[in-house]
């Protein structure tokens, strides 16, 4: 290669070198930028994940040791002592609600705080209206329990099947065995129904004086477990 050749490609590379620099001096501040905020998003990451663990852990030994305090009434003011946020609120108000042969009154508080809870999911507002039905009893009129059960007992609503079991069982309360038998039986049959689910309301039915139906298929444990 001659010297002119040489001379121009060596004035070539310079010049790239210098184009290269220059886009580095303008636009390089973007690649920090980008590694600086890589770093800093996976340090905030595992800080949320620290503390949200640690506070997890706090709940869930604050929960232990409420529990494990003597008297039902004692155990009452130290669970509602727990500090707790969000989800962890809705796990207390369910724990306040499973003993109500001990403080009915105290066990519907919980179930209602739940239920108006608007950051409560379905499944935990659904769960706390079909306990509370169970729950109240004949101290809440039968019509309000059925409204109250009847708006949960639709398809794709996750205790459909358990809510409708509760209406049947309304149906006897009523004295209206004919229907609830009629109404056991169709959800015997339903798919959303757990084999357990159908193994007892068949003794219902037969209890009441009907015949069990058949199941239509040889069932699904899906979907949330029946408690």
């Amino acid at each position: 290669m001659s010297n002119p050749e040489s001379f121009i490609d060596e004035v070539t590379e310079e010049v790239r070198r210098d184009r290269l620099f220059g886009l580095y001096r303008k636009y390089g501040w973007i690649g920090l930028v980008v590694i600086l905020g890589i770093v800093g998003g996976t340090a905030f990451v595992e800080w949320q994940s620290s503390r949200d663990r640690a506070r997890a852990e706090g709940f869930g030994d604050a929960l232990i040791d409420a529990l494990d305090t003597g008297s039902p009434d004692d155990r009452r003011a130290a669970l509602a002592a727990v500090p707790a946020d969000g989800r962890q609120g809705q796990v207390l108000d369910l724990i306040a609600a499973s003993d109500p042969a001990e403080d009915k009154a105290a066990t519907l508080a919980a179930l209602d705080r739940l239920i108006a809870d608007p950051a409560a999911t379905v499944e935990w507002r659904d769960l706390a209206v079909l306990r509370r039905a169970t729950v109240a009893g004949s101290d809440q009129p039968l019509a309000e329990r059925r409204a109250a059960l009847e708006a949960i007992a639709v398809a794709g609503r996750p205790y459909r099947a358990l809510a409708a079991e509760q209406l049947a069982y309304l149906l006897v309360e009523e004295g209206r065995t004919d229907e609830a038998i009629a109404a056991l039986n169709a959800l015997i049959q339903a798919s959303d129904a757990t084999a357990a689910l159908r193994a007892r309301t068949g003794q219902v039915v037969t209890a009441l004086g009907g015949t069990p139906a058949e199941a239509a298929t040889s069932g699904t444990e899906q979907g949330p477990s029946e408690g």
